[in-house]
Formats: structure tokens, sequence, C-alpha cells
């Protein structure tokens, strides 16, 4: 077997088999210490900067009561801007992707901004006394681009760079081209799902269910599938393809089909790689495209799954009815992990739910978890604090981490 460039995921003799406590699955004010201390701090991809290639182009990211937009500047650099009007804080652009000619025209009262986010003028402006338009352009937000893929965060955080946490597969990035992908129009995805959003990356955060839960990805890799694990809350998994030409109708075909590429690195030939970040996001990469997914909270009750595909220039007939089969096999997939999601998160709220109890192929979501506890040290606690209590909790513990390191 191919070695891969990857540390193995170490796993200690005698580990706690546990996985967070039911009622962090559960609790509203939870969720609103989640908003705050991790995904308003925490990168988040919002696309490619090949989604928008011309002066003017535009992405929207909405999430969790904060607005943004992205766009290419006349200058041809990508910037970040929170989408309020500094006039009544209307939404410059609506939707999640666009095109503005020349100017952004706030839709309320009409208020121009350049398109690096400088105000050019007020409607009316005598109307405002002395308005100095240098104080009142788009708020920014701090963004990163890697690889091609635009980052961003509403607020400063814990986590370093993208770079610095990507850094251990910027390799294999670069080996792909990463940064001359092409978007997928057809293959964007976004919908929601009944569920705490814990309960959708405990699912994804481990390769233990593959073999019985995933019958097209078994067939395809399950035979080589192995889940790393990397530092600042970076995973790998890693599955080669090949070896047996596949029973099901997609994987035969896939199989059959998918080009080889000694363009590659041994282990990224034959290979279907994910990257995770944590504490939210996924990146699939194949010989044929790569793909992005993200699971974002609406409510302690309900997430909102969201993603894109992108392809490589120079795409052949061949090489597109190959992404076309992978498209398929990651869509059955990803249709069998939700409906575990959804059991999953249903157990929670059983009187007989008495905690997980890990495998040692499953603690990749263990690590997850500790990521959550380091941020949020309430969620060690077996027993839910009451609700009004939780935040203030959190900030004690915090408090008691910090002085002891």
């Amino acid at each position: 077997m191919t070695e891969l460039p990857y540390p193995s995921l170490t796993i200690p003799n005698d580990w706690d088999r546990r996985g967070l406590p039911g009622w962090t699955y559960h609790s509203d004010a939870m969720f609103a210490l989640e908003r705050d201390k991790l995904f308003l701090t925490h990168w988040q991809v919002v696309g490619h900067v090949s989604d928008i290639p011309d002066t003017g182009d535009w992405l929207g990211h909405d999430m969790l009561g904060e607005r943004a937009v992205v766009m290419r500047g006349a200058d041809g650099v990508v910037r970040a801007f929170h989408n309020l009007c500094r006039h009544r804080g209307a939404r410059v652009v609506e939707g999640t992707t666009g095109h503005c000619s020349g100017s952004i025209v706030c839709p309320f009262h009409g208020w121009v901004y350049n398109l690096d986010g400088t105000l050019r003028g007020a409607a009316r402006p005598t109307s405002f006394g002395d308005l100095p338009r240098e104080k009142f352009g788009l708020m920014p937000i701090e963004m990163e681009v890697f690889h091609g893929f635009i980052f961003l965060r509403f607020k400063p955080g814990p986590q370093p760079s993208v770079a610095t946490i990507m850094a251990p597969v910027e390799a294999d990035l670069l080996a792909y081209g990463a940064e001359n992908l092409l978007p997928v129009r057809e293959q964007e995805f976004s919908g929601s799902l009944p569920v705490n959003w814990k309960s959708v990356r405990d699912v994804d955060n481990e390769g233990y269910h593959v073999a019985m839960a995933h019958p097209g990805l078994q067939d395809l890799y399950g035979r080589t599938y192995r889940d790393l694990s990397l530092s600042n809350g970076l995973s790998v998994s890693h599955g080669f393809f090949g070896d047996v030409p596949g029973r099901l109708w997609s994987v035969r075909n896939y199989v059959k089909f998918s080009l080889d590429r000694p363009d590659l690195p041994k282990h990224l030939q034959k290979a279907w790689t994910y990257y995770g970040l944590f504490p939210n996001i996924g990146f699939v990469f194949t010989p044929e495209g790569a793909l992005f997914y993200k699971d974002t909270p609406t409510s302690a009750r309900k997430t909102h799954q969201s993603g894109r595909s992108y392809r490589w220039p120079g795409e052949t007939r061949q090489t597109r009815l190959a992404r076309y089969l992978s498209y398929r096999i990651d869509r059955d997939t990803s249709a069998e992990d939700r409906q575990l999601s959804i059991w999953s998160n249903e157990s929670m709220k059983s009187d007989a739910f008495e905690g997980f109890h890990l495998s040692d192929l499953e603690y990749g979501l263990r690590a997850h978890h500790d990521g959550l506890r380091a941020v949020m040290p309430v969620m060690t606690l077996d027993k839910a604090p009451p609700e009004d209590r939780i935040a203030s909790l959190n900030e004690e513990m915090s408090c008691q981490t910090s002085v002891g390191t």
C-alpha cells in the first residue's frame, strides 16, 4: 500500500471513551454560547475565487445573525465586508451570488459604495450635515484566501491563520492545483436537517460506520480507508480505489472511467482524500475535482448544510463522466449520513441514553469533542446546569483553565 505523508492517528492506551453529554445537544443556552464562542470566531469557507472571476462579482454569506458579502474589486482584489449599509443597516446585496456593475447601491435609500467598499456618496448628502465619506465605508471582515478558497471570520478568535492550520496538507493542494479549480454550478447544494449540528459532525468525524452504513464508499475504497489526525483542528481521511472493479453500478463505472493522474503524487492517485477543518468544514478531493461542505446551526435543533463543487480546467468528456459518477456516490453517502444524524440526535433526548462508548476507530470524534471542550469547558459537565447559568459558568471555568495553564 502506498505510504501516506501524514502522521498516523495516535490513540492512547487508556482513553476516555465517552462523548459529549446529551444535554449539550438540545440546550438553547449552549447553542447561544456556540454561536459567540465558536462559529463567529472560527474560520468559515465561503467559496473559491473562481466563483467571482470578474470585477463586481460577489458571494453572500449569512450565518447566525451576521451577514457578509465577498466581492472582487475593480483592482482585481477580493475583499469581505459586512453586508450592512452604514446608513440604516440594510443589505447592500441580496442572495448568495451576483454582480454589481461599477458600484454597490443600497436598495433602501440609494447610498452608493465603490467596489472596494469605500463610500462614493449618500443620496441627498446635504440632509446629513457633515458626512465624512472616509468614515462610512462598508465595514471589513477578516478574510484569507488559501489556494483559491476564501475563508472569513466575523470576530477575532483562537485559531491561527488558515495557512498555518492547513500547512501540513499544503503540498497536496499544490499538487492538485487547487487555486485553478472552476465551479460546477449544477452540483451546489443547500438544505436543512432537524438535528443539532454536533450530531451531523459526530457522524462525519469517524469512519467506523463506513463498512455498514455506506455501501458505495465501502465498495469504492473501504478496504483501504483510514482516518488520520493532524494539529490545530485539521484532520485527514483517505481511501484508495481501483484495486477491485466494484459491484455497485456507480462504483463499477466510476472505477472504469476515472482516468489515471500520473501528474499527482502516488498517495493522491486513485484516491479520495478528505480534509476536515474544525469545527464544521470538510473538503473532498478526487482525481476529477473537489468540493467543500459545512454544517452550520440555525438553532439548537436545526442545522443548515451547504456546499459547492469544483472541476479541474481542461476537463475531458471522460473526466466529466467520472466526476458525475463520483457525485452520485457522494450524493448517496450524504443521504445515508443525514439519516444517521437524525437517529443519533433523537437518542440524546431519551432517558435511556447513557452516553457514547467509543471505539478506537472513533477517536477522531473524540478529538473533535476535545476541541469543543477546549473552547467551551462547560461541556465537560455530565449534568446540565440551569440554562441561565451556562454562559456565566463557562466563563468561570474558562478563567480557571487560563489560570491553571
